[in-house]
């Protein structure tokens, strides 16, 4: 399937990669079926598109590249939502504000977005017990990681 993206255009997609947002993201409570797209030449960042919306997409990256002890819980609603039985099933990634220049931009480390790659269920938690930023600077934390 073709989907449309304001980004990187028209891409092409699986449908079997199709992931649900029962409640949508915070914002975007009316956009449910997203589809994490790769960005050619880059490994750190991803789009996460949605598939009804063009202009509805959002830069997304790894947070354990920014702190590679990036730890949290899951609160049993979200486990139970998502259908999560194993550690092994989920995918972290946490929504980056582009800033200009890029190396500006930050990485909100305060509401990941979960995504159990068995049942193609996802959902964008708040961390209510964890003190991790909403804006962590990808700058200085990249130059701290690779220099």
């Amino acid at each position: 399937m073709k989907i449309q993206s304001t980004i990187l255009g028209e891409v092409e997609a699986l449908e079997s990669e199709i992931l649900t947002f029962e409640n949508g993201l915070p914002g975007f409570e009316n956009e449910k079926d997203f589809i994490v797209l790769s960005i050619e030449g880059n490994e750190v960042y991803q789009i996460l598109q949605s598939i009804n919306s063009k202009e509805v997409g959002f830069v997304t990256a790894n947070p354990y590249l920014f702190i590679s002890d990036y730890t949290f819980d899951l609160d049993e609603s979200t486990v139970e939502a998502l259908n999560i039985e194993s550690e092994e099933d989920i995918i972290v990634l946490t929504i980056v504000t582009v800033k200009e220049p890029f190396n500006a931009s930050t990485v909100n480390l305060k509401a990941p977005v979960i995504i159990n790659t068995k049942s193609k269920k996802a959902k964008q938690c708040i961390l209510e017990n964890a003190d991790y930023p909403i804006r962590y600077s990808i700058d200085a934390n990249m130059q701290k990681d690779m220099g």
